[in-house]
């Protein structure tokens, strides 16, 4: 059977690993949680509220951002929006989701840590029974904060050290490099966490060289402006570290005026390992698929690309390596099945 293009991404078994659950807070949830807790919103309506998802930097996007998240007051919102982002994913191919939460946006509010977790647990494990989608939690560390902020968050999340796998860097990215959380980083790889973060979106090459020699991370999340140092270039490429790139979220943060500038296929053609990802879907346009299909009609990628993208996803992922190799023989029988026409 003949498959066309978004056909065949939405096919195609796929991880996601740079995904802030926050972020998948759809406008008429937003509005849902806000009647159930009696919250006054600055919109009159859902329409308005998405009308107003027009940005002109990462900065004007994190002002609304946190408004939205102070609707999640309970474990049941929480468990609400991990459920509906899941269901999302499952639908659109993804199989294994290694997702961000920001515990400080929701303590500063008065909320525990455990509320956060626990909701989000729950949806995790019920998508796991329901569609064997697995997954893994990331707690990131709100650059825009003091480090010793981050270093209570982190103390609040030992008693959970089982549950979650890593532990990231995000929000504000210009002005806060990654060596301010030197402490709190090599205090989280002594406790057993991996380590990742956010370098290289709107902050220059040197904060993916920080986050590489300091914070010791597994992978950048971002790191497309890693171009404009050949040096590290070379050095991404020889170690294979790899990138999660999110398209639609880059332009609509304008690190790229339009999808057709985007570096995603440059990068695929020097061999770095880069992959697709969404981001914060519900105020960027786009769930994963969308960001397949944004970038694959923009660059022109051609199905062995997308398969490609898809296997540096799950060498990206935190799955221990039989796992890896058992989805990426999925995708090569995907594509083997639909090749290119």
């Amino acid at each position: 059977m003949m498959l066309n293009n978004e056909d065949f991404i939405r096919g195609l078994p796929k991880a996601e690993l740079h995904l802030h659950i926050e972020g998948s807070l759809e406008p008429s949830m937003v509005f849902d949680l806000a009647r159930k807790h009696g919250v006054t919103l600055a919109y009159p309506s859902v329409e308005a509220l998405a009308a107003a998802y027009a940005f002109d930097n990462l900065q004007s996007f994190l002002d609304i951002y946190y408004a939205g998240a102070g609707v999640l007051r309970d474990a049941d919102d929480f468990f609400a929006l991990t459920q509906a982002y899941l269901r999302r994913a499952h639908e659109q191919g993804v199989v294994h989701s290694e997702i961000f939460f920001d515990p400080q946006t929701h303590t500063a509010r008065g909320v525990p840590f455990e509320v956060v977790i626990t909701g989000i647990t729950r949806a995790l494990d019920e998508a796991r029974a329901k569609w064997g989608l697995t997954s893994r939690l990331i707690l990131c560390f709100l650059r825009h904060l003091s480090a010793s902020d981050a270093l209570r968050t982190l103390e609040q999340a030992l008693p959970y050290r089982h549950l979650i796998a890593a532990v990231g860097l995000d929000s504000s990215e210009a002005g806060f490099p990654p060596v301010i959380f030197l402490e709190v980083f090599e205090r989280a790889r002594a406790a057993g966490f991996l380590t990742v973060a956010h370098a290289g979106e709107e902050g220059p090459p040197a904060y993916i060289l920080e986050a590489l020699d300091l914070l010791k991370v597994v992978r950048i999340d971002h790191g497309v402006r890693c171009e404009e140092s050949p040096l590290l270039v070379e050095r991404l490429v020889r170690e294979q570290m790899p990138l999660t790139v999110c398209p639609l979220s880059n332009v609509r943060l304008k690190v790229f005026a339009r999808m057709e500038d985007h570096n995603l296929k440059r990068l695929l053609m020097r061999g770095l390992n880069v992959s697709i990802h969404s981001d914060d879907p519900a105020y960027f346009g786009g769930y994963l698929a969308e960001n397949f299909i944004a970038a694959q009609q923009a660059l022109d990628l051609s199905r062995a690309e997308l398969a490609q993208l898809a296997r540096n996803s799950m060498r990206a992922s935190l799955l221990p390596p039989a796992q890896q190799q058992a989805w990426i023989a999925r995708i090569d029988a995907w594509l083997a099945a639909h090749p290119d026409a």
